[in-house]
């Protein structure tokens, strides 16, 4: 038996029409099953600390979604979600973006297995998942994004991926509360292009998107 119920639906619609974005029925639904594969496999993988599926809506989808409309100004085709765990954000962007190339990138086996399964299950052909440690994954071309989701300090997110994109490359950096103490930290190449407080439907703390380029 699923662990996502018709609430649970209801709940995502809510959210969604809330961030004021427009995803249709079919990809809901899609959404609905990654939720419900993230559910059931976290019991025996630990994929993400929220044990509870009622607060997975807020705290997983709709915190993925927050992001989009500039996930979508950034523009790009080819994508890495770095330090991705359970597929937070690359796995709903990649149902929500078929058209784009979304590489999910763990150092932990148990979770890219996970990536894997969800990629083979919801027949997301668009995704790739890779096991390796950041700093030794080497793409054959740079990335036109990279996004993290409480993945490290700027800094180590900026100097881990500097090789894996160029000076066309945005990079999205989610965070809770604004880390001003993380911005004095970066490095001299990185400038901060953007700044968003996101407002997530469900969830009561602070969010949000730093968007950074590479001057050189």
């Amino acid at each position: 038996m699923s662990l996502v119920t018709a609430r649970h639906a209801e709940e995502l619609a809510r959210g969604i029409q809330t961030l004021g974005l427009d995803i249709d029925e079919a990809a809901q639904q899609r959404l609905l099953d990654y939720l419900a594969l993230l559910a059931k496999w976290n019991k025996a993988y630990n994929l993400t600390a929220v044990r509870d599926v009622d607060e997975m809506v807020s705290r997983h989808l709709l915190d993925s979604l927050s992001i989009v409309p500039q996930f979508e100004a950034a523009g790009g085709e080819r994508w890495l979600d770095v330090g991705s765990g359970g597929g937070m954000p690359g796995i709903p962007l990649a149902i929500l973006f078929p058209g784009k190339s979304m590489t999910l990138l763990d150092s932990n086996g148990k979770k890219t297995r996970f990536l894997t399964q969800v990629k083979l299950e919801l027949k997301l052909d668009n995704l790739q998942v890779i096991h390796s440690r950041v700093e030794a994954f080497q793409p054959e071309l740079p990335f036109n994004g990279i996004v993290s989701r409480a993945f490290s300090s700027l800094e180590d997110f900026t100097k881990w991926t500097r090789h894996l994109g160029d000076t066309q490359t945005n990079w999205l950096a989610m965070k809770g509360v604004h880390p001003s103490d993380e911005l004095a930290a970066l490095p001299e190449d990185f400038r901060v292009e953007a700044e968003r407080a996101l407002a997530v439907p469900g969830c009561q703390g602070q969010r949000h998107l730093l968007i950074l380029r590479r001057t050189a």
